[in-house]
């Protein structure tokens, strides 16, 4: 079946939706719920996946990008959730979306703030990484083991460091998705593909095990999805269609930087934050040369919004940690963007932060017969979705998406330019043949900016673009950047006129 997402596809699967009595309905269009529609669609199962807003809306367009190989779980002694994250990893990079995940090296600085016992204990760590590497199966050309350099290799890669009282670096590679909402638009995609009914704007005002009354954010008409069994996978929402799951949600900031700010970046970095024993703030560069500095660890109190705000006390605790290792500090009006996502982590009710609560995912079943999945992170995506199939549809033939590509996964022999490969994989090849039919469609949305009006083109047609929100805070991630989402709507309202 045709993978494409776009408006006339939506009107019919909505339609469709109304009338059929689903095997599977899912509520949540981030990576867990679209993960779950991709597994059960995948099985065979007729789904029905909603989410209130877009693809991707949530916690998922706002992660740091990783996808870990267990290092952290390790640290905590939490064994199997490292061997699980590393696992998952091996999956990514290997068979499902090598387009959109690749190794990422990190220099974490030997400041004379990091003594030569902790350098050792963390090159352990390290290398306990690498085991779990080489136990999951992935092979070293695609993420390669740890290093120690000496101060004159880290100042190459990371000129930015201060060189007074550096002794070196320790090298270590992690993976890396080039970005998140990406992932989950080619897995709704993917699960189009499959037959899934994949719907948008439409709000699920209650659930029950046997379906949804649910709302067209689009005309306000509501109506009622039935289905043999129902998943909520909304995240850190989660507790307001199951009054019974309790979550802790915890804030991560990110900062933004243009491009240069740092100088020349051949590496990310790991820098130990004081007082710490095993977290990390992470500077990420951008394919599009921006550069992210995250993250923070912060508890949430009170009702959820839709997308968190970001306190200036967040701002300044990642410049101050950042400038801790720079020989030229980033002052505060270089901060081009800023954002925050929350973690859905699960109430153990062990009264201890939110840094220190595990990252393990549960599936709950309510006494309705809804199958709620929480907690777990981006890299499990994949497993969570299994295991909530599993619940919530135990006679279902098993699993098959350890080894499912998703829509574009391929990156040789794509006659492409580069980063529209990393982005599009396959489909590289389509952007390019759409520029070629129109030269108009090669102009930059932004000057400077690599993105093209053939990309937002081809997210209205194919990946279920309807409005100038998905069109640049998702499908593209201009809007990362106020200044240049001001800039580029013009643009973005333009080529959605260009649409029947």
């Amino acid at each position: 079946m045709e993978s494409s997402l776009n408006a006339a596809r939506r009107a019919r699967d909505l339609d469709d939706a109304r009338e059929e009595v689903a095997d599977l309905l899912v509520v949540g269009l981030g990576a867990t719920g679209a993960g779950v529609a991709l597994d059960a669609a995948a099985r065979g199962l007729s789904v029905v996946a909603i989410d209130a807003h877009d693809l991707a809306f949530g916690t998922s367009r706002w992660s740091s990008k990783l996808i870990h190989g267990g290092l952290r779980y390790l640290a905590s002694g939490q064994i199997g959730l490292a061997r699980e994250s590393a696992a998952e990893r091996h999956v990514l990079i290997r068979h499902t979306a090598p387009h959109l995940v690749k190794a990422q090296p990190y220099l974490l600085p030997l400041t004379p703030g990091v003594s030569a016992a902790t350098a050792r204990k963390l090159m352990t760590g390290y290398r306990l990484g690498d085991l779990l590497r080489a136990a999951a199966g992935t092979p070293k050309k695609l993420i390669p083991g740890p290093a120690r350099l000496g101060a004159a290799e880290a100042l190459d890669l990371v000129p930015a460091l201060a060189a007074d009282g550096l002794r070196g670096a320790l090298r270590s590679y992690d993976g890396r998705v080039v970005d998140d909402a990406r992932l989950v638009v080619a897995l709704a995609r993917t699960a189009a593909g499959h037959g899934a009914r994949v719907l948008t704007r439409c709000r699920a005002l209650g659930l029950a095990g046997d379906g949804a009354e649910a709302r067209d954010e689009l005309t306000g008409e509501t109506f009622t999805i039935r289905a043999k069994a129902v998943v909520n996978a909304t995240g850190v929402w989660a507790g307001l269609l199951a009054p019974e799951i309790t979550l802790r949600p915890s804030r991560g900031t990110h900062l933004v930087l243009r491009e240069g700010v740092l100088g020349p970046l051949r590496a990310g970095l790991h820098v130990p934050i004081p007082g710490e024993s095993s977290r990390f703030l992470l500077v990420l560069p951008q394919s599009d040369g921006h550069v992210l500095v995250g993250l923070t660890d912060e508890p949430v109190e009170g009702p959820v919004p839709d997308v968190a705000d970001v306190p200036e006390s967040d701002v300044e605790f990642l410049l101050a940690t950042l400038n801790g290792v720079l020989g030229v500090p980033v002052t505060r009006d270089q901060v081009a963007g800023a954002h925050a996502g929350l973690r859905p982590l699960l109430d153990t009710g062990s009264g201890r932060g939110t840094a220190d609560l595990s990252r393990r995912h549960a599936v709950l079943r309510g006494r309705d017969g809804v199958v709620t999945v929480v907690g777990g992170k981006l890299t499990t995506y994949r497993r969570m979705a299994e295991d909530a199939v599993d619940a919530a549809c135990p006679h279902a033939r098993r699993s098959t998406t350890a080894r499912l590509p998703l829509v574009g996964a391929a990156t040789r022999g794509i006659r492409a330019p580069w980063r529209l490969i990393e982005r599009y994989g396959a489909e590289a090849e389509d952007i390019t043949a759409l520029i070629e039919s129109n030269r108009a469609l090669g102009a930059r949305v932004l000057p400077g900016e690599p993105t093209t009006w053939a990309e937002l083109l081809w997210a209205v047609r194919h990946e279920g673009a309807l409005d100038e929100d998905d069109l640049l805070d998702r499908r593209t991630r201009i809007g990362l950047i106020a200044e240049d989402r001001r800039t580029a709507l013009k643009v973005a309202r333009h080529v959605l006129s260009l649409q029947p």
